[in-house]
């Protein structure tokens, strides 16, 4: 048995009853009969009812809580009802006896018995993953519910429980004997002693009041915001009130985060900052609420543990035992004091930089001057073709400049390119906390201040009044434990040359070389800049992307939207993968701008060359103009023997429809439904994407005619074999138009359906589609903007899965790899008809440099067998994403083919209702998990995925990964 007092009532299995018996006790004494399911519970029996359209939660306790504890739980409850909160809370429910709670035998089991709402909604706990927004929601819940509960007071609240943090050292001490793993059992006692020793200090300043003491992931019901985020709004357990430290209510809030943290302790954060501004902490409280943490991850464990000891079969106790272990895990992962930083900087509370007292230079020999500064950030010049991931590289530049200076140097504070890793679901550890330097093996070393030297981890440790040094890569005969002076000799370089050095303001701290961008400010705190070593100033500037952002928004006209609110600063990139500052890495699976990759050195080297040499119009006579033409013309079928040259697929479109208009005379043009063209006048107007323009339906000009688009998967005809239907819409637009004594100018329609995710047209719809415009002198115009140029990998043009040959052909986007192109391409014929209306030009279009980029594509994608690879790889990605869609309901198909794929999500099957927020929110997961995706399709529920061709099968496995990962996880 246990000590009597907070842990005495841990000794109790749960009540023993029936469902039987919880029947009887709803019809005896409430006058209920309906469907009955019993709930999980640590020590209680809950109960759920389902009467005529009601839904009650029965709870039943041991007797040994005394009704007075219950009664101050209802009062609570009531108290919160009836104030000015948004927050659902249940109501006790009166018994045909008139009480709210009853005291009732069951079994021989003297037991407390009570009725409440249910509260409907989705707890979290069954969630592995809660989005950024969904922690904040659960923090600002239960800062407003322990707002709400100021003033609150109640003789019931004088209780002893073995989960208030006021107890928990008592508690946890007492409860470690059912903990069956000696090491667990020492590491729980050791982590109790470690924030013991820093609450101590903090007791004085910890406020007290009424707290709920249980605002869990488990506490909870949520429901989804317009972003399909899951928004707690009510709280359906009020079993562990009582009158506590205000930031203990915070803490075991924290604490029931981890477990959904993927490891990482600042998932807490937004949390905390919600909390703070619902019901500001103090100082004190700030400091303590992270050693509170851990107190509730160690009573958390260590009683979880008891109770299965006592109560095998208590399967809620052991489904949470795993969730509980993690918790413990992740609390004591990270310093104590690191989290403090994290938690004071959340709140507004960074404390002030302590500046590094003045101190000797440790290379007394070398001159600050004779150091050469090595960049290994983001948009370092010494990095190349992707030479930032080699191993050894930071080592091989350091050598590099070395040679020609005699010393060269990093920086403190910088994050470090050559840090990151390629198909990584975490940030990598690239910020750095340490300064490295390659300098003359045996180069004299002094010490910066005086201070008692020990050795640890190969390294030697000075530890002074106000700061700790560590110096990795020194040979020294100094003595453990030895005092020495400021200036004393404490030995030399190594054999190596290479040096690290690294501050630490707290003595019992060994901290990491580099960090995680998101931990880099708290860790700062503790780790100041070692640049006073080398006598000047070797510190990186900081990053500036959010300063940056707000810019962009004051001064980047609004229209022109950016990927995600918070977007990450991308500034390079190389094949598939981009690199924002802070070192991540992020692979591109939405951008079909760079066709050959990002970084491409052939094309650089190319446009570079070209510059050098001229840039001007096309009206000037220079051979590229005449290569890339003829290039282009011998790509495409034999009829389209001649090319415009433009600067985007919108100026391509725009053209098209021009030449239709000059060539048929007629004004009238056939274009689908929730299709996109461009931006211009004639390309926007036969747009119709209310994804893209909103108002597209109710704008377009009289001579647009939309004819119903044929999608396959969700259209009003379905099926690879639908055609008729669609065309018999066609038909009837033709119909329309001839009845007012009109004749029809052209049909423009993307080759493949690309707005919804590489759809593949009904077999023989543009054969006969093609067939009805040209018998009526209309022309036909093939959109291979976005699916065309070797992209759909079994064909290098999306017009030929149709069998057909179109009169006009554009395209643009990838043939540039993001430098401004487009073309037309034409029969002479339809060319000349222009004429008529004059001349045309483009100033860029067609320039000495934008062929030379043309042609050098073509040779890329020739040399590097791009269209290959897309057919193969996207073949693979496909059939990884089809294997996902048999067992993952959400995804209603996989469309396309090659590097054009759509993944749809549906809430059902049956109705195809768009999952339009769970797509949102599934793209900003996906780019926490290091992939960039965006939504396509008018109703914004396909995944359009469109990489660069150069897209590895490493890197398509994961992608393919990552979305499982979230589709399982949650979003």
């Amino acid at each position: 048995m246990l000590q009597k007092g907070a842990v005495a009532r841990a000794d109790l299995p749960r009540p023993n009853v029936s469902v039987a018996a919880a029947e009887a006790i709803f019809r005896d004494h409430y006058g209920l009969v309906g469907d009955i399911v019993e709930l999980g519970s640590q020590q209680d029996r809950n109960f759920r009812i389902d009467v005529g359209g009601k839904r009650y939660v029965l709870k039943i306790c041991h007797a040994e809580y005394r009704r007075i504890e219950l009664e101050a739980q209802n009062a609570a409850m009531q108290h919160l009802a009836a104030s000015a909160s948004t927050l659902l809370v249940p109501r006790a429910i009166v018994a045909s006896s008139g009480e709210t709670i009853l005291s009732i035998d069951i079994s021989g089991q003297p037991c407390q018995v009570r009725l409440l709402d249910y509260l409907d909604g989705e707890p979290l706990t069954r969630r592995k993953f809660l989005p950024a927004i969904t922690v904040a929601a659960l923090g600002q819940v239960c800062g407003q519910l322990a707002k709400g509960l100021v003033g609150f007071d109640h003789s019931g609240l004088d209780r002893q429980i073995q989960w208030d943090l006021q107890q928990a050292m008592p508690v946890a001490t007492a409860l470690l004997t059912a903990v069956p793993d000696k090491r667990v059992k020492t590491r729980i006692a050791a982590a109790l002693e470690e924030s013991e020793r820093h609450i101590a200090p903090l007791r004085t300043g910890l406020r007290s009041q009424a707290i709920h003491h249980d605002i869990t992931d488990d506490n909870v019901v949520a429901t989804p915001d317009a972003d399909g985020n899951p928004i707690p709004r009510g709280v359906i357990d009020f079993g562990d009130l009582t009158h506590g430290w205000l930031a203990a209510d915070l803490a075991v809030c924290c604490s029931a985060l981890l477990h959904h943290s993927g490891g990482d302790a600042f998932v807490i954060l937004p949390a905390v900052r919600a909390f703070h501004a619902e019901h500001p902490l103090n100082e004190a409280e700030l400091k303590a609420l992270w050693p509170l943490v851990v107190q509730r991850a160690c009573v958390l464990v260590a009683s979880g543990e008891y109770q299965l000891a006592l109560e095998p079969d208590n399967e809620y106790a052991a489904g949470n035992i795993e969730n509980e272990r993690t918790i413990f895990e992740v609390a004591t992962s990270l310093p104590i004091e690191v989290m403090q930083a994290a938690i004071l900087e959340a709140a507004g509370m960074a404390a002030a930089a302590r500046p590094v007292p003045a101190m000797q230079r440790l290379l007394p020999d070398i001159a600050p001057p004779s150091f050469r500064t090595v960049n290994l950030d983001t948009l370092s010049p010494l990095f190349e073709s992707g030479n930032w991931v080699d191993e050894g590289i930071e080592r091989k530049l350091l050598q590099e400049a070395a040679a020609e200076t005699g010393a060269a140097i990093t920086r403190y504070g910088e994050f470090r390119l050559s840090r990151t890793r390629h198909h990584a679901a975490t940030a990598p550890e690239t910020h750095a906390l340490c300064i490295e330097a390659q300098v003359p093996a045996g180069s004299r070393l002094v010490a910066p201040f005086a201070g008692v030297v020990s050795g640890e981890n190969g390294a030697l440790r000075i530890d002074g009044d106000h700061v700790s040094l560590l110096i990795f890569g020194i040979e020294t005969a100094n003595v453990e434990g030895q005092m020495i002076g400021a200036g004393a000799a404490i030995g030399r370089v190594d054999a190596s040359g290479q040096l690290r050095v690294q501050f630490c303001r707290e003595r019992d701290l060994t901290p990491p070389p580099f960090v995680m961008p998101h931990q880099a400010s708290a860790w700062s705190h503790l780790c100041p800049s070692p640049s006073v070593l080398f006598g000047s100033d070797f510190d990186a500037p900081g990053l500036e992307s959010e300063a940056l952002l707000e810019i962009r928004q004051a001064h980047f006209a609004r229209p022109q939207k950016n990927y995600y609110q918070q977007p990450p600063q991308i500034e390079r990139g190389y094949r598939e993968h981009m690199y924002a500052m802070d070192g991540r890495t992020y692979l591109d699976m939405v951008n079909n701008v760079a066709l050959l990759g990002h970084g491409h050195e052939q094309l650089s080297a190319a446009v570079g060359r070209q510059w050098s040499f001229l840039n001007t119009n096309s009206r000037f006579h220079y051979a590229g103009i005449v290569q890339f033409t003829r290039r282009l013309a011998d790509l495409a079928p034999e009829e389209l023997d001649t090319v415009f040259l433009v600067n985007s697929g919108s100026e391509a479109n725009d053209l098209a429809l021009r030449l239709a208009w000059a060539h048929s005379g007629a004004r009238n043009i056939i274009s689908l439904l929730e299709a996109y063209h461009g931006w211009t006048v004639a390309s926007d107007a036969v747009s119709t994407s209310i994804a893209d323009n909103p108002r597209a339906l109710s704008t377009r000009p009289g001579w647009v005619h939309a004819v119903t688009s044929p999608n396959t998967y969700r259209g009003m005809h379905r099926g690879p074999d639908s055609a008729a239907g669609y065309i018999a819409d066609v038909e009837a637009a033709l119909a329309a138009i001839e009845a007012k004594g009109e004749r029809i100018g052209g049909f423009i329609a993307e080759s493949v359906y690309g707005n919804a995710g590489g759809i593949p047209l009904p077999r023989g719809y543009l054969k006969e589609v093609y067939r009805l415009v040209r018998e009526r002198s209309g022309v036909t115009i093939a959109d291979e903007v976005q699916v065309g140029y070797g992209r759909l990998g079994h064909y290098f043009w999306g017009f030929e899965e149709q069998g057909v040959v179109p009169d006009i052909v554009t395209i643009a986007k990838g043939m540039g790899n993001g430098h401004p192109l487009g073309a037309v391409i034409t029969s002479r014929a339809i060319a000349e008809s222009l004429e008529k209306e004059g001349y045309f030009f483009s100033s860029a279009g067609g320039s000495p440099v934008s062929c030379t980029v043309g042609m050098t594509v073509l040779d890329a994608m020739r040399d590097e067998k791009l269209q290959e690879n897309a057919r193969a790889v996207g073949d693979h990605l496909r059939s990884r994403l089809e294997a996902l869609r048999t067992r993952i309901p959400i995804i209603g198909a996989v469309h396309g083919m090659g590097l054009y794929l759509g993944v749809e999500f549906v809430r059902d099957s049956e109705t195809l209702e768009p999952a339009t927020q769970e797509t949102a929110a599934i793209c900003n997961r996906l780019l926490d998990l290091g992939v960039i995706m965006q939504p396509t399709g008018d109703h914004l529920n396909v995944l359009k995925i469109k990489p660069p061709l150069c897209l590895s099968r490493q890197s398509s496995d994961f992608f393919a990964d990552m979305l499982a990962r979230v589709l399982e996880e949650g979003w």
